[in-house]
């Protein structure tokens, strides 16, 4: 879903259905809890004018006490039981927020995702949805009540004395306008602050993630230095806001402070000329302060709504971004024999303009391994995102058994391939639970007998705890051949019939080599396989070479390549054929 005219207030706005019944009932909450300050203020004031002014003993004066207990009581209840729902709201919220996220960055794939920071879209997903959190069990809440409650005491205050009514009717909009006067300035602040909490969050992940590479060229110190230097840039961002913020709550104390002070001189003056009786006067000047203070909780929530604001406007940028591919509504589609795949006049640009291929033609027969090869930038990688469905044509199509690929479920059409990346990814859990990355449900047998087919089998068996041994992410613990042949095992599992592979075999020692060809021999075996080579190896184990040079196929069919060649040209000019 993209937002391509919300500003990030209005954005956040419309979170606010994501809330379901639970706003309403926060403010029903809220507002029961403001309106029984009048008659907690009544209690107080009669009781003080009973004892004080009437000598009323303090026996007569038990059944008042009671019903005070009872408003403290059930305020105390109501405030408890606000704040739960408030907390509740603001994690659906948060819940569905975090979900849409997470949905669109996985429909916008790793190519429309290319330019984006790793780190920058965790701050969005983690401390991005934090801020919508508070801002909805915080500031939301606050808003509907600097409304409701100073309405109700100044309807309240109104019929018992006019004076005390104007000044708190005049004085009550200048806190709302010095605060957004001063807010906005905070709000610039805020957004740089946040932005470049996000190239912060960005950098450090980066370096984590590179920490090896940065100890092997000793470039750790300079990386800490440049870290620390936007900490403190950081810093100074942060005590900028805190400045305003403050500057903002001295302004909203000050003018609640001299507005209480200027109601209390009136009703002063009134009670000492004898114009005014004195429990009307107490009464009224124990509901001034409470008139005031849902206005200067709200100045003091604002910082939330600042958050929010900052927040917003990373996660439109994010959901306005489209997805390379077409969304993934198309026709049902279920193949249980091998594929056979067409391309008919390709042409791929992305979004920067560059081509990744242009006017590609060539067939894949069902249960032929194709080796595509070619120089780096030829279109290799653009090919297998053709079939990831993670971009689509921009002119020409792409047939599956005859059927355009654009045209069917994403889902179906995925669920029919397997991929077996040149870096598998292994995420934080168990030997089995990354075995069953594509297939769940797998049982523990069929996870097994996955990994004998892959070779991984006795590396995992040698491990303390089998198949349940964690394994950190990334796979951190385990070497580069045995994290590649719990992807080959990951592919036995899918038995998918389809299969697409990453030069399976690059950057192994000897064992680990012999161990994934000998698996892959199995593997390709009764399938359709692509395989992005570069190895003499892996061109070898192809029955057909297409070679591809600037996104355009130069040669793709002849008989199968020739040991230790990798350009099918050279067959030709030795063989007299092409491979």
């Amino acid at each position: 879903m993209s937002h391509p005219t919300l500003t990030p207030a209005a954005f956040l706005k419309s979170r606010r259905p994501l809330a379901g019944g639970l706003f309403p009932a926060t403010v029903l909450i809220a507002t029961c809890n403001g309106a029984l300050l009048i008659p907690q203020a009544w209690l107080v004031a009669s009781i003080a004018e009973a004892a004080l002014f009437r000598d009323v003993p303090l026996e007569a004066l038990w059944p008042r006490f009671w019903g005070l207990l009872a408003l403290f009581l059930l305020r105390a209840v109501l405030t408890w039981t606000g704040e739960r729902v408030a907390f509740a709201m603001a994690q659906r919220v948060g819940t569905a927020a975090r979900a849409e996220l997470l949905d669109h960055a996985r429909a916008l794939g790793p190519v429309a995702l290319a330019g984006e920071r790793v780190g920058a879209l965790a701050t969005s997903l983690v401390e991005g949805v934090e801020a919508l959190e508070g801002y909805f069990a915080r500031f939301l809440p606050a808003m509907i009540t600097t409304v409701l409650i100073p309405l109700a005491v100044l309807v309240a205050v109104l019929p018992l004395d006019w004076i005390s009514a104007l000044v708190l009717a005049v004085t009550a909009p200048l806190i709302p306008f010095f605060m957004i006067l001063i807010g906005k300035g905070a709000e610039r602040l805020n957004q740089r602050q946040w932005a470049r909490l996000t190239r912060m969050g960005a950098r450090f992940l980066d370096a984590i993630q590179g920490l090896t590479t940065l100890k092997l060229f000793n470039a750790s110190r300079r990386e800490a230095e440049t870290v620390s230097r936007m900490a403190e840039a950081y810093r100074r961002d942060t005590m900028s806001v805190l400045r305003v913020a403050f500057l903002s709550s001295l302004v909203l104390e000050f003018l609640a402070t001299v507005s209480i002070a200027l109601i209390a001189v009136f009703i002063g003056f009134r009670l000492f000329w004898g114009e005014m009786a004195f429990h009307r006067g107490l009464f009224i000047l124990l509901l001034a302060p409470e008139f005031y203070l849902p206005l200067r909780n709200l100045g003091i929530h604002y910082h939330a709504r600042m958050d929010a604001i900052g927040a917003a406007d990373g996660m439109i940028r994010l959901l306005n971004r489209s997805p390379a591919s077409r969304p993934a509504q198309g026709a049902p589609y279920q193949a249980n024999t091998p594929v056979g795949l067409s391309f008919e006049e390709v042409t791929v640009t992305y979004d920067n303009g560059v081509k990744g291929l242009t006017g590609a033609t060539f067939t894949v027969s069902p249960g032929e391994h194709v080796a595509l090869a070619g120089p780096s930038g030829a279109g290799k990688s653009t090919l297998v995102n053709l079939l990831l469905r993670f971009v689509d044509p921009s002119a020409g199509r792409v047939l599956a058994d005859g059927f355009p690929l654009d045209g069917l479920s994403v889902e179906d059409w995925r669920r029919s391939l397997a991929w077996v990346p040149q870096r598998p990814h292994l995420f934080q859990g168990s030997i089995a639970d990354a075995i069953r990355l594509g297939s769940p449900d797998a049982s523990l047998n069929l996870v097994e007998e996955a990994a004998r087919q892959a070779n991984a089998h006795g590396f995992i068996r040698a491990l303390p705890e089998g198949y349940d041994q964690p394994i950190g992410e990334g796979g951190n613990r385990l070497s580069g051949g045995q994290v590649r042949r719990l992807a080959l095992a990951r592919a036995f599992l899918r038995d998918a019939p389809l299969l697409l592979l990453d030069e399976p075999t690059a950057s192994l020692d000897g064992e680990s080599e012999a161990a994934v060809l000998d698996a892959l021999g199995r593997l390709t075996v009764g399938r359709t396989v692509l395989t992005i080579a570069h190895r003499p190896e892996t061109l070898r184990a192809a029955d057909r070479v297409v070679w591809l040079e600037g996104g355009r196929v130069v040669e793709g069919s002849g008989r199968r390549p020739l040991s230790g060649i990798t350009d099918p040209r050279e067959a030709e000019s030795q063989k007299g054929g092409v491979a």
